[in-house]
């Protein structure tokens, strides 16, 4: 299965069960204050993207108590593991003192559409009662590298189904309108070291990329022990949508999934289908998250991060055939 961020495939399917088998590659590269205090460590959250001969991965780069701005690092196209050029500086800036998204834009999905480039982001907002609220903000650029926000207000604002987190996620382009998936929730669940978010997969439609506050329906649950649906990403192909994911439990943070549906309402949990393993003693052993896949010169490559949300950086694994 190929799979872009702008949702634009290429000529190759999986056959129904058909496993799928991945070569990992290692980390590629991860911040560690190259130029300045922006970008101390982390490049959380890979998004690839082919613009013109560059594969551009836009990333979340964090500050040493955790705020993100996003960045991008550049990559040889036939050859992933070859790092070209580092943003110097943040795509977008945080909020002002008080806003939704003064303590983190991190960069959920960016996508071209009709020569502009849209990036959803998540705003995070320290709580006093609570440890955050988020929401989505959006910036819009005319050639993928310089962006300006939409808004100073979230255009995904809290409602009855996410009041303290709302986000969206990732979007796939319909005949006259866009399915926007995006994880809402209400509550934090009391762990055993912490509070958990707790959030779900909804999907909404619109013709308006900017109006977002629009009741959508819930389309993944969570299901045994999990209490979040984290990062999807989507897109339609012969009539299938086909969903990587991750999702969260107090055992293991984060651990990729796979998901199918006939009309990208529900879905049929396919798990087994991706065959993705943590590496014991690895990078990613702890955890594995944030999963993009991308068809790139005659190959397809998934970029994740691994443990502690891509403190060491973001890598990638490459799909073999079986």
């Amino acid at each position: 299965m190929l799979l872009y961020h702008n949702n634009r495939l290429g000529n190759r399917a999986y056959e129904e069960d058909e496993e799928m088998i991945w070569e990992k590659k290692g980390i590629v590269y991860g911040a560690k204050g190259e130029y300045g205090s922006w970008m101390a460590n982390s490049a959380m959250k890979p998004i690839p993207l082919l613009i013109g001969d560059v594969l551009r991965v836009y990333v979340t780069f964090r500050t040493s108590d955790g705020a993100g701005r996003p960045g991008y690092v550049d990559l040889n196209p036939e050859n992933p593991s070859q790092v070209w050029d580092v943003s110097q500086k943040p795509l977008l800036e945080l909020g002002d003192v008080g806003y939704f998204d003064d303590n983190g834009v991190v960069p959920c999905t960016v996508f071209e559409d009709n020569g502009k480039y849209y990036m959803y982001y998540t705003g995070f907002n320290l709580g006093v009662k609570v440890r955050m609220t988020y929401f989505s903000g959006l910036g819009i650029s005319e050639d993928g590298t310089h962006f300006e926000k939409y808004s100073v207000v979230p255009v995904m604002e809290r409602n009855e189904q996410g009041s303290l987190f709302r986000s969206v996620q990732c979007v796939v382009k319909e005949e006259d309108a866009w399915k926007v998936y995006y994880v809402a929730g209400n509550r934090f669940l009391q762990g055993k070291s912490k509070t958990l978010a707790e959030y779900e997969l909804y999907c909404l439609e619109t013709k308006d990329l900017t109006k977002l506050n629009i009741i959508g329906e819930k389309v993944l649950p969570c299901v045994g022990d999990e209490y979040r649906i984290g990062a999807p990403q989507i897109v339609k192909e012969d009539g299938i949508y086909k969903m990587y994911y991750c999702t969260g439990t107090e055992a293991v943070t984060y651990d990729l999934k796979y998901a199918q549906s006939e009309d990208g309402y529900h879905w049929t949990r396919m798990d087994e289908k991706l065959n993705f393993a943590r590496t014991p003693g690895g990078w990613d052993a702890e955890m594995a998250a944030y999963p993009s896949v991308i068809h790139c010169k005659g190959k397809t490559y998934m970029f994740y991060n691994g443990n502690n949300f891509g403190h060491d950086g973001f890598g990638y694994a490459e799909l073999i055939e079986a």
